[in-house]
């Protein structure tokens, strides 16, 4: 399978190596980012590289207004979409929930659950046959946390994840018979920039691999998520964390 893809949080850590690898698939890619337009670029470059299409749009995800409008300049741009990879996320804070403000709590869910429901909902729109689209596969980013709690700091993390992974089930029952497939990745600890200061270096021993994860390890996993060779994998999360 190939033709259009949207990434959220394409611009940076396993959206940007999501994005390339897709590409090497034969995949377009949106690489949607919120801020680093400049990053951004260097993916789309990368895309144009390998020789498939490619735009960069800024869009903040917990924005419904944001979302409409980044996915109609994907249609515009680039045709109509055939899946959609849900990598836009937060961390931070980094905080006991005793410490957690609300706004802080909100910023949390708006991005990690409403965004990703916010994209899943657009891209239904234009695959499912029942909105005369031709099918297709959603794709959202999980994380081990939800299943090991996220204590010492990133129990609400852990909760947004598992917002994502009850999400991930019940959408897949929801439009199967529509032409969609939806599954999630739930990488374990990877080293991207979102981790934080020494973490990499402490969780590492604690893996049965002792080492953590590469991002085009996620990406690898995800698009063959995307391809035909998973069309009968649906509403199944994937754990990518090196047996943690």
């Amino acid at each position: 399978m190939s033709g259009t893809l949207l990434v959220t949080g394409g611009g940076r850590g396993i959206g940007a190596e999501t994005s390339i690898a897709a590409a090497k698939a034969g995949w377009d890619v949106c690489v949607n980012y919120r801020t680093d337009s400049e990053r951004a670029g260097k993916v789309v470059s990368r895309i144009k590289d390998i020789g498939r299409r490619a735009i960069a749009v800024k869009a903040d995800i917990s924005c419904e207004e944001d979302v409409i409008e980044l996915f109609e300049k994907c249609d515009e741009k680039l045709g109509r979409l055939n899946a959609l990879v849900n990598s836009a996320g937060v961390l931070e804070p980094i905080t006991r929930i005793d410490a957690i403000s609300g706004a802080e709590l909100t910023r949390h869910v708006m991005v990690n659950i409403v965004g990703t429901i916010l994209c899943a909902r657009e891209g239904l729109r234009r695959m499912s046959r029942t909105k005369a689209g031709k099918g297709g596969v959603i794709v959202n980013l999980s994380s081990r946390a939800s299943t090991l709690g996220g204590a010492g700091g990133h129990v609400h993390y852990a909760a947004s994840k598992g917002a994502i992974d009850t999400f991930t089930f019940g959408l897949a029952q929801e439009v199967g018979s529509e032409g969609v497939r939806v599954c999630a990745v739930s990488p374990g600890t990877i080293n991207t920039e979102i981790q934080p200061e020494g973490r990499v270096e402490a969780i590492a021993p604690t893996i049965p691999f002792k080492r953590v994860g590469e991002p085009h390890e996620v990406a690898s996993a995800i698009v063959w998520l995307l391809s035909d060779q998973a069309a009968y994998v649906s509403g199944t999360v994937l754990g990518i964390s090196g047996g943690r």
